[in-house]
């Protein structure tokens, strides 16, 4: 053999693994989560043991009866622990795998296959909802409301929801029970059966979409952010595009694909035990178990209990935090993990860090993408964060960010309705972790 055959043979070799790797669709080598020494990724040890002091302040002081905390950076596990206590009345600690309500840290997943639909083709994020649900179609907006028999007067919306719309939280669609705006709060519970989230009765998410439709929008879409229902509309949405409940679509999609094998809408009876007991404050802050709170507008154990029929877009899963760093370091892979491709890297920079409500959201030191709250520089000039750290939480007081310029993300679990600590601990935490780095 020639020296120019051996080398046209050499390119063909090259090519030919090109090819595959392109139709594949997955990288050479998708970064794993892996447990490693702090040192080996770039953290001082003793720095990032800070958090165990800050952690275990808050619950000697009885701000939250137990904590589970995970760094990773670079695909390297640095710091997985558990404090406290995973129920105070049987004195149970809190496990490093114990499963958490993560209530809205659901919304990123929906949104995410929902941006898989759109690569595939079967969508389109300025397509119109009612172009796949439609009862969506001619939308009014509320205008006059009376509050004493919450009767109201309507003007026509000056465009119809979009999917971006939904996706950014600019559709004009509220909640009921955390309504921002009292005047949608009595509207949707006049209307009954439109629940925010956590579901024991024998509910379809379909049903209550069709309700909720034929109410009026809190503004214009567009032309506001408002924090509401509308992640719920887009996964009824993801069932009526792939015909599977949306349960079904994140088991062969997300979870199966990713190894998260602790995320659920319901929980299957062999892990029950797990789930964490969720408190709240009495009037003097002192740690109350929700179940004895008569008037608390969530049932506690809707992860275990009830019909199992309702599977909330928004709100509706449980997890770990392990399972949901996971899902983080895929986002943070470019949209690949365990050797599965789940979102184009083009997809996943517009779906993390695009700036999709310009000064509309609440925070000017923050914007929100189609699924996060995303730092701008006015942000990153109050803190540690990078510009474009990508985050979000959930109402029974989980965190989370990723920084994809640090390669970090961090899941910060806690189980509390209602907490005067909750935000406090998790600037705190955020600031231990970054102060840690050494390179």
């Amino acid at each position: 053999m020639t020296l120019k055959t051996t080398f046209r043979a050499m390119v063909l070799i090259a090519l030919t693994a090109i090819s595959l790797h392109a139709q594949t669709g997955t990288k050479q080598n998708p970064q794993l989560l892996t447990v490693a020494s702090p040192e080996s990724a770039g953290f001082y040890p003793e720095r990032l043991n800070r958090i165990d002091g800050l952690i275990q302040s808050y619950i000697d002081k009885g701000a939250f009866p137990g904590v589970a905390a995970i760094v990773v950076k670079d695909g390297k596990i640095v710091y997985h622990k558990s404090f406290g206590k995973s129920d105070l009345e049987t004195n149970k600690p809190m496990a490093k795998d114990a499963i958490f309500r993560i209530a809205s840290m659901t919304k990123a997943i929906t949104s995410l296959v929902v941006m898989m639909l759109h690569e595939e083709g079967k969508i389109m994020l300025d397509d119109p909802i009612s172009k796949y649900i439609p009862e969506f179609a001619k939308p009014v907006v509320l205008d006059k409301f009376n509050e004493k028999d919450s009767t109201y007067t309507t003007i026509p919306a000056k465009r119809e929801i979009t999917v971006r719309h939904l996706l950014s939280h600019m559709s004009g669609l509220n909640y009921n029970v955390i309504a921002s705006d009292p005047r949608m709060r009595a509207i949707y519970t006049k209307a009954g059966g439109i629940p925010d989230a956590f579901v024991t009765d024998n509910l379809k998410l379909g049903d209550m979409v069709k309700k909720l439709a034929k109410q009026p929008l809190n503004h214009q879409p567009g032309e506001k952010w408002t924090y509401g229902l509308s992640i719920d509309v887009l996964g009824y949405l993801v069932e009526v595009v792939s015909g599977q409940t949306l349960a079904e679509f994140f088991q062969k999609r997300i979870f199966e694909p990713l190894g998260m094998k602790d995320t659920y809408f319901y929980l299957p009876d062999a892990k029950k035990d797990r789930l964490v007991a969720l408190y709240s404050e009495d009037k003097e802050k002192k740690l109350i178990k929700t179940a004895s709170i008569k008037t608390l507008p969530v049932d506690p154990d809707f992860p275990i209990m009830g019909a199992k029929t309702y599977y909330s877009g928004g709100g509706g899963l449980s997890s770990t935090a392990y399972d949901y760093a996971i899902f983080l370091q895929m986002l943070l892979n470019d949209g690949v993990y365990n050797g599965k491709r789940l979102l184009s890297r083009k997809g996943v920079e517009l779906f993390t860090n695009s700036n999709q409500t310009g000064t509309l959201f609440p925070d000017p030191g923050s914007y929100f993408s189609l699924g996060f709250e995303v730092i701008n520089d006015k942000g990153h000039a109050k803190d540690l964060n990078s510009i474009g750290t990508f985050s979000w939480g959930g109402a029974f007081s989980t965190h989370y960010f990723a920084d994809p310029k640090e390669k970090i993300s961090v899941v910060l679990m806690k189980q509390m309705w209602g907490t005067t600590y909750g935000g406090e601990l998790d600037k705190k935490f955020d600031v231990l972790v970054y102060q840690a780095l050494d390179n």
